[in-house]
């Protein structure tokens, strides 16, 4: 293995907080980039995990308001619409040479990031965990997974291929896709569905996929076919045996933001489905009507 990397993590939350402190535990320098007040308390506690899949622990981090300092890659974990506030913690300069990995739902966020950033070292990745931040510094991990596919067409493969293993070797389970187009839409034909249905009706994923079957057979079918228009993977039935694994109590994150009154992420994941859906036009009835109803406030929880 190679040399120990020094990764910054932009939004030490479920996520990221989880990220950080695999990797820190495993010899790498990580360095949360978040507020004043977080930044004291992760310099002061570091962050402590309680997984099922990695057991309970506390590693330390660096933490600063700012990127400062050269670094070997940055992970993007904030959530959409915390983004553009976010980016103002990495200057364009300071990041220089680094691969910059957003862990983000949606597909429009990487030439966000492009215009902004070297478009050869923008490498956009999706994860699948369930992670949740409890307070700062304080991660609880339920999944008995943490699955991250990195991606990005024009990033050298060897500096792709070098984190992955970094990743795989602190506890995750990493692979670099070949083709970032079907990675990305891989992950929002499964999301979208899920967290636009369970959001609308406030229940969890067990509840939707009985009582809403209909409509998530339809959201399932328009979604593939939108995928399927911009060059992703399309198996719907696939995607509905995944639902149907799944336990019942299962939430997605948007219904989370919901339930606590955050900002949904429902631009990032119906309105780029309708953009995408639109530009090819494909006819996406079901979806179309969610968002609205989503957009008007038209969930549980208002």
């Amino acid at each position: 293995m190679t040399h120990p990397l020094t990764v910054a993590v932009l939004g030490p939350g479920g996520t990221g907080g989880l990220l950080a402190a695999l990797l820190s535990r495993s010899g790498h320098r990580v360095i949360c980039l978040a507020g004043e007040t977080t930044a004291h308390t992760l310099r002061r506690t570091g962050i402590t995990v309680s997984s099922r899949q990695f057991g309970d622990f506390t590693a330390t981090v660096d933490a600063d308001t700012a990127l400062r300092e050269p670094v070997d890659a940055c992970l993007v974990t904030v959530k959409h619409t915390a983004l553009d506030a976010a980016l103002t913690r990495v200057p364009p300069a300071a990041l220089g040479d680094a691969l910059l990995v957003p862990l983000l739902n949606g597909v429009e966020h990487p030439g966000t990031l492009r215009a902004r950033y070297r478009p050869d070292r923008v490498a956009p990745a999706v994860i699948r965990v369930e992670s949740t931040r409890t307070a700062p510094g304080v991660i609880e991990h339920g999944s008995p997974f943490t699955e991250i596919d990195l991606a990005g067409d024009a990033v050298p493969r060897a500096r792709l291929d070098t984190l992955a293993d970094h990743l795989t070797a602190s506890g995750a389970t990493a692979r670099v896709a070949g083709d970032e187009t079907a990675a990305l839409w891989a992950k929002m034909a499964f999301l979208a569905p899920f967290a636009l249905l369970t959001t609308r009706y406030g229940v969890p994923l067990g509840t939707a996929r009985t009582r809403h079957r209909d409509e998530l057979e339809a959201l399932v079918a328009e979604t593939a076919a939108v995928s399927r228009a911009c060059g992703g993977p399309a198996d719907p039935a696939q995607a509905l045996a995944r639902y149907d694994a799944f336990p019942p109590a299962t939430k997605s994150s948007m219904q989370r933001d919901a339930e606590a009154g955050r900002p949904l992420e429902l631009d990032a994941i119906g309105g780029a489905l309708l953009r995408a859906a639109e530009r090819h036009g494909v006819a996406v009835p079901v979806t179309e009507r969610l968002v609205r109803e989503l957009a008007a406030g038209g969930h549980p929880f208002e």
